[in-house]
C-alpha cells in the first residue's frame, strides 16, 4: 500500500505530521484553557495556522470546547468581516449534529432566509455580500450565540491586523466591547504584520491595549527540523543527508511552508532505499519554478513599471532597508516619490513585506525566480 507523503503543505492532519513546536503548543494552550485572549504574532508561513490547529487537537480542548478558525485576510470592511465570521462559526459546528448548528441558527434572526440546505439536511452558508444588511445586528447576534453555547468557544481570527484598515472608524472598539463582554468565548488573534499588530495591541490609545498575552512565534530551531525530516524519510525506508536539510533551512531562513514544500517534492523524487542529497535540492527548485513560471510572468508583466522597478532593486538587495536613502536611489535610479508611491502598491499586493523597516520580497520562490530571470 502506497505511503502518504509525510511533509504535508497545507492544512493540518494529526500529530505526527506536525513538527515540535513542544513549548508553544503547551503555552498556548495554557493561555486559553485558563481564560486568556492570545495575540500570536509571526511572519506569514511560520506555521501560525497549524500551531492553533494543534492546540485545537489537543484532548484538554477538542473534549470541552468548541473551536473555529476565521480567516479575514481577504476582508476589506465590517461587514466582510462578519460574513466570514459567520460563515467559521457554522463550518465549525457543522460536524458537531444537528442539534449544535440548529442552536446558532436560531440566533442569526437577521439572515435566517438567507441560509440553505443541502439534500442531506445540513445547512449551507449559501449568503450573498448583500445579505447581510446591517452587519452590527449579525454581529450582535454571532455574540449573542457564542454567550448562550453550551460548551465554551474558542475562535482563531487568522490575519487579525486587516482590521486595522477597515474604513469604520470604531470597529476595534466594537469588537473589543462584545469580546470584554463574552465571558463563554475566547480568541486567538492571529497576525503576520508585526508593527500593525503592535500597534493593535501595545498602544495605549487603541481599545485592545492590555487585553491580551502576546506570543512571538519564530522558526523551529534546524538541529529538531533536521531530525523530524531524517525521521519520516527512514520511516518510509528513504534516506536524507543532513546537509540536504540544512540547505533547504538557511535557503528560506527556517521558513515552515517552503521547507516542508520543497520536502514534499524531494521525498516524492527518493526512492525507496535511496538517499537524497544535498544535489537534488536545486533540481526540486527548479521542478517548483518551472511549474509557477507562467503564474509569475503574469504577475510581473501586470505590475506599474515604478512597481516592477523597486520590486526588482528590493530583489537585487535580497533585504533593503532605507529604500528612500541617496545611495539605494543612486544605485538603482530611482526617485524618492516613485519609491514611496511603489512600495506602498507592493506592499497592498503583498508583493513585498516590511519587517522593522526591512523590505524584501514576500514570495521567496517568486524571488528566486526574479533572480534566475534577471541573470
Amino acid at each position: 500500500m502506497a505511503k502518504n507523503n509525510p511533509f504535508i503543505t497545507s492544512g493540518y492532519v494529526s500529530a505526527e505530521y506536525f513538527c515540535d513546536r513542544i513549548a508553544e503548543t503547551n503555552a498556548l494552550t495554557r493561555y486559553i484553557t485558563n481564560g486568556n485572549n492570545v495575540a500570536l504574532i509571526s511572519p506569514r508561513r511560520l506555521g501560525k495556522t497549524g500551531l492553533i490547529e494543534h492546540c485545537f487537537h489537543q484532548k484538554q480542548v477538542k473534549e470541552k470546547y468548541y473551536t473555529f478558525l476565521i480567516d479575514i485576510y481577504a476582508t476589506k470592511n465590517l461587514q466582510e468581516f462578519v460574513f466570514e465570521f459567520g460563515k467559521g462559526i457554522l463550518n465549525g459546528l457543522k460536524p458537531r449534529g444537528r442539534k449544535t448548528w440548529e442552536q446558532f441558527l436560531n440566533c442569526l434572526s437577521s439572515l435566517r432566509t438567507g441560509i440553505s440546505f443541502d439534500f442531506s439536511g445540513n445547512p449551507s452558508w449559501n449568503l450573498e455580500l448583500g445579505d447581510i444588511k446591517t452587519p452590527v445586528i449579525t454581529l450582535d447576534e454571532i455574540f449573542h450565540y457564542l454567550e448562550q453555547a453550551d460548551k465554551p468557544c474558542l475562535i482563531s481570527i487568522d490575519e487579525f491586523q486587516v482590521i486595522a484598515k477597515y474604513p469604520e472608524n470604531d470597529v476595534e472598539a466594537t469588537l473589543r466591547t462584545y469580546i470584554q463582554h463574552c465571558s463563554n468565548a475566547k480568541f486567538i488573534y492571529a497576525g503576520s504584520q508585526r508593527h500593525m499588530m503592535g500597534e493593535i495591541f501595545t498602544s495605549p490609545s487603541r481599545p485592545f491595549y492590555q487585553s491580551t498575552a502576546v506570543m512571538a512565534l519564530s522558526p523551529i530551531a534546524i538541529g529538531v527540523y533536521t531530525e523530524f525530516v531524517k525521521k519520516h524519510f527512514a520511516e518510509n525506508g528513504k534516506r536524507i543527508t543532513e546537509e540536504a536539510v540544512h540547505n533547504i533551512y538557511q535557503r528560506f531562513e527556517g521558513i515552515t511552508w517552503y521547507i516542508q514544500f520543497l520536502l514534499n517534492s524531494l521525498y516524492a523524487m527518493t526512492t525507496e532505499g535511496e538517499e537524497c542529497t544535498a544535489d537534488k535540492v536545486d533540481v526540486a527548485i527548479d521542478d517548483v519554478l518551472s511549474q509557477l513560471s507562467f503564474t509569475y510572468s503574469s504577475l510581473l508583466f501586470q505590475l506599474p513599471p515604478k512597481q516592477k522597478e523597486v520590486l526588482i532593486a528590493i530583489c537585487k538587495e535580497g533585504k533593503a532597508q532605507e529604500v528612500t536613502s541617496s545611495k539605494f536611489l543612486q544605485t538603482y535610479k530611482l526617485t524618492a516619490s516613485s519609491v514611496q508611491g511603489a512600495i506602498k502598491g507592493l506592499l497592498d499586493k503583498d508583493f513585498v513585506t516590511n519587517e522593522l523597516g526591512i523590505y524584501s520580497v514576500y514570495d521567496k520562490f517568486f524571488e528566486i525566480w526574479l533572480k534566475k530571470q534577471m541573470g
